[in-house]
Formats: structure tokens, C-alpha cells, sequence
């Protein structure tokens, strides 16, 4: 059975950082492209960052630009979501995703219909 399990996960202080962790497991996601997706509370799930199998191509939402780094190692196989400068208007659900395997190379894509297999998210809260 395939699993992407997420955790890192807290409640921090506005200006400190976070590690988020995705962990792979039930297939080999060395061909997936990969991405991070949060959910406000009553807001729409939206992208935070993707990063290609090969990790050579990366995207990231521009409210998260400078902040946020998206890494993963294939051999884990984890994905990985640094997170520093944390701000309130961070909170949310953060998901890992992964495509279907053999997906383009140079792909990283931003939109959440591009992804077949989600966690089950883990909690960031910000405190101001």
C-alpha cells in the first residue's frame, strides 16, 4: 500500500523555523515529482512547493519564496520542507504529494490536480 506520512509539525513563535518530513513508502517515488500543499482552516488547499524526481527543478508559491526550501532524498526516500522567517498567515495543514511514477524529469508542478498520492497532513501553528 502506498504511504506518504508527514510529520515535523508544531506550534512555534513567529520568526522561528520548522522541519517538515515526508516519508515514502509501498513504491519506489524516485520518478515522482513531489510537492507540499496547505489548507487554512476554511480556505482551499493551495501549493506551497514542488521539487522534481531528480531535484534538479523546484517551484515554490511566492508567499513562500526565500522562506521555505524543498529538498528530498531519493535513497530514504524522504521529501523534506524547511521552513524558517515562520509567519502567522503560515498556519495551516501542511500534505506532502507525489505524482505517478515516471514523470517528466525536469516537472515540478504546482497544481494539485497533477498529484495521485497524498498524506494525511500535519499541523503547523504560528503564534504572533
Amino acid at each position: 500500500q502506498v504511504q506518504l506520512v508527514e510529520s515535523g509539525g508544531g506550534l512555534v513563535q513567529a520568526g522561528g523555523s520548522l522541519r517538515l518530513f515526508c516519508a515514502a513508502s509501498g513504491r519506489t517515488f524516485s520518478t515522482s515529482a513531489m510537492g507540499w500543499f496547505r489548507q487554512a482552516p476554511g480556505k482551499e488547499r493551495e501549493f506551497v512547493a514542488s521539487i522534481s524526481w531528480s531535484g534538479g527543478s523546484r517551484n515554490y508559491a511566492d508567499s513562500v519564496k526565500g522562506r521555505f526550501t524543498i529538498s528530498r532524498d531519493n535513497a530514504k526516500p524522504t521529501m523534506y520542507l524547511q521552513i524558517d522567517s515562520l509567519k502567522p498567515e503560515d498556519t495551516a495543514v501542511y500534505y506532502c504529494a507525489a505524482t505517478r511514477t515516471f514523470y517528466s524529469r525536469a516537472g515540478s508542478p504546482v497544481n494539485l490536480q497533477e498529484y495521485d498520492y497524498w498524506g494525511q497532513g500535519t499541523q503547523v501553528t504560528v503564534s504572533s
